[in-house]
């Protein structure tokens, strides 16, 4: 094991052994904030260090085979014992570097998904509409909320725009590599003559933040305006003006709410969208500063790029970031995406590894 490496993990032991002592004080839970933060990183580092454990038993069984191969009647057990001791330690290795990898800090954050028509006109908002379906589906394979913020109904169906709030463990983290253009290639059902015909969506994945902490509205950089919902005639929405638009004036940034019958509801959901959009921005800036080479745009925010094609007559999809091609499409537009989101996961730890391997030798 590689020096740096050790000594990362020693001190984690050590701070492991002070998160104990702090946890288990008769003011632990003076201050609640305080000791839920404590607990969430003594999760955490009590894994890491329990793998580090699992690492120093094997290492201890590979030097006991070490010392038995001067046994000449035990030699052949012992190379036997050493050569899987050997594989153990490289596998818990690994997976000691990839545990030690910086975590993102949105990670375990809810998120706003925003899915957008675009080229292709009905069949784009068509199209819009069945990848919302395929996100709601997997939120609802996770377990998680999925609450609708604002909707732009196109009329043969789908979605010209629809926003949602989807609540649940780690909903950043797996589908935060989801914010891209995705195209779609299949024969429209307008479409008489059979002819395969190409549209697109644009996905952003937006982690929720945590107003106070993270974004800061100046109420004089705001402008609220109200106005009567849209919806079917002689509703209640159509007779008050309970639906909010808020524009940041600094950024631009304008967001619409018509979803609750409450104004104060609408105003409260798109005052939190505005701050994902600001502090997403604010992310995607800084990131354009400090990686200015990125094979992969996971995580980017880059609306622009195209990141993924539906083929329904080859009954396919390709992720063009990592070049995956899966051929189960009715599976997927279904909410199976886990083979996706961890081919994703996978790929970016290994770029991280990577990144990090080229900074301990520089």
């Amino acid at each position: 094991m590689k020096p740096t490496l050790r000594s990362k993990l020693d001190s984690l032991v050590g701070r492991l052994d002070e998160l104990n002592r702090l946890l288990a004080a008769e003011d632990a839970t003076k201050n609640l904030d305080e000791f839920r933060k404590l607990s969430r990183e003594h999760s955490e580092v009590s894994s890491v260090v329990a793998l580090f454990q699992d690492y120093l038993q094997v290492e201890r069984d590979a030097n006991d085979a070490r010392e038995l191969a001067g046994d000449a009647g035990m030699k052949a057990y012992a190379d036997e014992e050493l050569k899987k001791a050997r594989a153990s330690m490289e596998r818990l290795e690994a997976e000691l570097q990839r545990a030690l990898l910086p975590k993102d800090p949105n990670d375990e954050r809810n998120i706003f998904l925003e899915v957008r028509a675009g080229t292709g006109g009905d069949e784009s908002a068509l199209f819009a509409g069945d990848l919302f379906r395929m996100y709601a589906r997997y939120a609802e394979r996770q377990g998680w909320q999925v609450e609708i913020i604002s909707e732009s109904a196109s009329e043969l169906g789908g979605y010209k725009e629809v926003i949602a709030r989807i609540v649940g463990q780690g909903a950043y983290s797996k589908l935060k590599f989801e914010s891209g253009g995705h195209r779609v290639q299949r024969v429209p059902e307008t479409e008489a003559q059979g002819r395969i015909h190409t549209s697109a969506c644009t996905v952003a994945v937006l982690p929720e933040a945590e107003a106070v902490d993270d974004v800061q509205l100046n109420p004089a950089e705001l402008r609220i305006d109200t106005f009567r919902a849209s919806g079917a005639g002689g509703q209640h929405v159509n007779k008050t003006e309970s639906a909010i638009r808020v524009t940041h004036l600094p950024t631009g940034i304008v967001v619409e709410c018509q979803d609750s019958r409450s104004q104060h509801k609408n105003r409260e959901k798109a005052l939190a969208v505005l701050a994902a959009r600001i502090r997403d921005k604010q992310r995607s800036e800084q990131q354009a500063k400090t990686a200015s080479t990125r094979k992969l745009l996971i995580g980017s925010g880059d609306r622009s790029e195209r990141i993924r094609t539906y083929n329904f007559p080859q009954g396919r999809v390709t992720d063009h970031r990592i070049n995956l091609t899966l051929y189960k499409i009715d599976r997927i537009m279904d909410g199976e995406l886990d083979e996706l989101v961890g081919a994703l996961q996978t790929e970016h730890q290994a770029e991280q590894l990577s990144e990090l391997t080229a900074a301990e030798s520089a």
